[in-house]
């Protein structure tokens, strides 16, 4: 087992890509659902990207509409918990990349039980913003920019 918190900066790429890497969030509506949308998008070819909540949580519009302005559709996802993966999926993971404190001790614990690497990427919320929509918006913007960031440094090949 491997926990470590990745730098402010995008991680340098490791030598060993993962096969299987989840995303997870305290709810998979925001962070993790943005994150497994562009991790599909850049590298669904050559890993397999879930994404889960510590509780499934409600659709949020407003990822919606940031992922439409990349051309990624994510209204069809369905927020799930890590629970109702295991269940349904099982949790054959390579690697769990935390994205909020609760998601981060949620994937600690289940490294009790599975052979998973765990890395934190502390995420701020986007769903505290105030004020108007084009405020909120960009607060999303900033979010799924930053995930972008930090995926294509983490998982390229080199």
């Amino acid at each position: 087992m491997t926990v470590s918190e990745a730098p402010a900066s995008p991680a340098p790429a490791r030598s060993a890509r993962p096969q299987a890497v989840l995303f997870m969030c305290g709810q998979n509506v925001v962070r993790s659902v943005m994150a497994e949308a562009l991790a599909k998008h850049l590298f669904g070819k050559s890993i397999y990207v879930q994404s889960a909540g510590v509780i499934a949580g409600e659709p949020d519009p407003f990822v919606g509409s940031v992922m439409d302005e990349l051309g990624l559709d994510v209204k069809r996802h369905r927020p799930h918990s890590v629970a109702d993966l295991e269940e349904y999926e099982g949790l054959a993971f390579d690697l769990a990349i935390s994205l909020s404190p609760d998601a981060h001790h949620k994937a600690l614990e289940l490294t009790r039980t599975n052979a998973l690497e765990v890395e934190y990427w502390p995420t701020p919320d986007p769903t505290l913003e105030t004020g108007n929509r084009e405020q909120r918006l960009e607060a999303y913007r900033t979010v799924r920019d930053e995930l972008e960031t930090r995926i294509r440094a983490r998982f390229r090949q080199r």
